[in-house]
């Protein structure tokens, strides 16, 4: 599937643009088709590339149950991008393939998920949907089980998940194919 690019794709130009493309070559394969839409705005560009590179950097919330939920927001918005480049993501990262590939599906599926990652999951759903489904119980329930840091991350990649995720989905950014090198396939929702 190609992107549709609703606002239409801009080259990467200038020092910064070059500097992005080089980066995202080397380090993905290929340039995001993201970064040609955001391209357009060069402060608004700097600026996502610059918080993505911040939320990297946290480490309060284990990696698989960060990508889970960032995985499940994905699902629940509906953005092919985000999957495919998480699930490409969790790849390169070491994470259990048979449980990210299934997230489009976890409710559905007999992959393995303990009971915190399904609350994650569900959690990440509940805060997705519009409006907000979060109950008291749901938020008491999973910071006795990761502490307040690692909620107060949960919180954050879900809510980053939904800026991503919603906004490439408006541009029209589509799969571009990154999960294809992993070695079991990323489930249809």
């Amino acid at each position: 599937m190609t992107s549709t690019f609703r606002i239409p794709r801009k080259e990467l130009t200038g020092l910064y643009g070059r500097a992005i493309a080089w980066y995202a070559r080397r380090t993905f394969g290929q340039v995001p088709d993201s970064a040609y839409v955001l391209a357009h705005h060069p402060r608004a560009m700097r600026a996502m590339f610059g918080l993505e590179m911040k939320v990297g950097r946290w480490t309060a919330l284990d990696p698989t149950l960060k990508t889970l939920a960032e995985m499940a927001t994905a699902a629940a918005v509906g953005c092919s991008w985000c999957l495919d480049f998480g699930y490409f993501l969790s790849r390169e990262e070491g994470l259990d393939p048979t449980k990210i590939s299934q997230v489009p599906r976890w409710r559905d599926t007999d992959a393995v998920y303990t009971e915190l990652e399904r609350d994650v999951m569900a959690y990440a759903e509940a805060m997705t949907a519009t409006p907000p489904t979060v109950t008291d119980d749901m938020v008491a329930s999973l910071v006795a089980r990761l502490g307040s840091p690692a909620m107060v991350e949960l919180t954050e990649m879900v809510a980053v998940e939904n800026l991503r995720s919603r906004s490439f989905s408006a541009a029209g950014v589509q799969s571009q194919g990154y999960s294809d090198v992993c070695e079991l396939p990323l489930a249809s929702p």
